[in-house]
């Protein structure tokens, strides 16, 4: 039975390290937001020009899908130290490679000044950041998983993952005060500055980070770390990686789906304005920053399988009336579906993520399972997912219903996977699952 915050006897939750976890997912996903929607609407402009535009797109997709294939080494790689040595070290390390990475895009030449050296760079640059990113989500999540009480790791883990939407609402926010200025702007200067902002974020970050301890449960079990943690992972733990990674895939793709491909189709082929796309996802981060806490808590009443159940099941029905209403035309239309789709049904999935795949896990494995879970669901279904998406509406004479098929059937998928999984809501994080 889920234990409830009422019976739970622990010391409260640290602030520093919720500040701590909370900065790096932000920054982690201001730059994932970020460039996925520059690689929708500038990068094949500035770095893939001479293509047909839906070539050109499809490689500046192909750039944004670069970031995916060193996410799960940075996985593994941090999960090593993370595992051995403790937490907090590794997230100094991966906060810097995030931001900086995103920096050095702001200031790099398009292909106009320098040629094919342009994209090369860029694609680089989006590798450096993935190395970065695929560390960050297990280190981060732990901060302020291993500092909760078991009946609070729900809520402990959602205010976490509030820095997606915040990130989010951020980068979507900063992007669309930039394309109100003229085209020839943006693609001149002005499509820099969100990139050149994360420069700050990142000092603040690496200040907010840099004295913190810790976590609670690694120091408690410090004398158990494994020589190789993914090699202990996959003896010991072989069913739940899969399914965890398994039932990631719904989410991953359906926020491809509804927003990186999203946005380039309905601005491309089905008229809409990009700034009725953009400020449609700065609404609906805006609400999933108030849903994410509330999907956390009842987690912690209800379990963790309810909730995610609920939001596999709405992205994979609702994506058959995504392109319609888009299509439709209606702006208020619009905006209700983005905040449902983002906000509910990938808002149920993604707030417990963190704290249901941590407690798939034991503790010296557990840095290594979460983030390979993750980063590996994110290189399966989120990397190739636009540049799918793309293909398949080409292919069908841009029909968006081979794109919902694809939606709904990475759900079902996902839905099987979770349905498989146990209900860790109810055990102690020191213990073995």
């Amino acid at each position: 039975m889920t234990e409830t915050t009422s019976t739970v006897h622990a010391p409260p939750f640290p602030r520093r390290a919720l500040i701590a976890s909370v900065s790096g997912s932000f920054l982690e996903w201001y730059d994932f937001y970020l460039f996925g929607t520059a690689a929708g609407l500038v990068f094949p402009a500035l770095f893939f020009p001479g293509s047909s535009p839906t070539v050109a797109t499809i490689q500046s997709f192909g750039a944004f899908a670069g970031g995916f294939l060193t996410r799960p080494l940075g996985a593994v790689l941090f999960g090593h130290f993370g595992d051995r040595i403790g937490r907090r070290r590794m997230l100094l390390i991966t906060v810097a490679l995030m931001g900086g990475g995103t920096f050095l895009i702001g200031l790099l030449p398009a292909f106009g000044a320098i040629g094919v050296a342009a994209p090369i760079l860029l694609i680089a640059l989006r590798l450096v950041q993935g190395l970065g990113i695929g560390g960050e989500f297990g280190g981060g999540a732990l901060v302020a998983l291993e500092n909760a009480p078991r009946g609070r790791r729900g809520i402990m883990g959602s205010i976490h993952q509030m820095g997606t939407p915040l990130g989010l609402l951020t980068a979507t926010g900063v992007f669309a005060l930039v394309q109100l200025l003229p085209e020839q702007t943006v693609h001149g200067w002005a499509w820099r500055i969100p990139f050149l902002l994360s420069g700050l974020f990142v000092l603040v970050a690496f200040y907010i980070r840099r004295n913190l301890p810790e976590t609670t449960v690694f120091r408690a079990d410090a004398g158990r770390a494994h020589r190789f943690p993914l090699l202990a992972l996959l003896r010991e733990h072989p069913k739940n990686l899969v399914l965890a990674t398994g039932a990631r895939l719904a989410d991953a793709v359906t926020f491809n789906v509804i927003n990186v491909f999203g946005i380039s189709f309905a601005t491309k082929q089905l008229g809409l304005g990009k700034e009725v796309m953009l400020t449609g996802f700065v609404i609906a981060a805006a609400v999933e920053i108030a849903a994410i806490p509330l999907v956390g808590h009842l987690s912690d009443r209800i379990g963790r399988k309810p909730l995610y159940l609920f939001g596999i099941v709405l992205c994979g029905s609702l994506g058959f009336a995504y392109f319609p209403v888009l299509a439709g035309g209606s702006t208020l239309a619009v905006w209700a579906m983005i905040v449902v789709m983002l906000a509910v049904g990938t808002g149920c999935m993604f707030a417990i993520q963190g704290t249901l795949f941590s407690e798939l896990f034991a503790t010296h494995t557990r840095y290594t399972g979460l983030g390979v879970a993750y980063q590996t669901s994110a290189l399966l279904g989120g990397a190739p997912t636009p540049a799918i998406a793309t293909a398949l509406a080409a292919a069908f004479a841009q029909s968006y219903w081979p794109v919902a098929i694809y939606l709904g059937a990475v759900c079902a998928l996902s839905l099987v996977c979770i349905l498989f999984a146990a209900e860790t809501s109810g055990r102690e994080l020191a213990e073995k699952p």
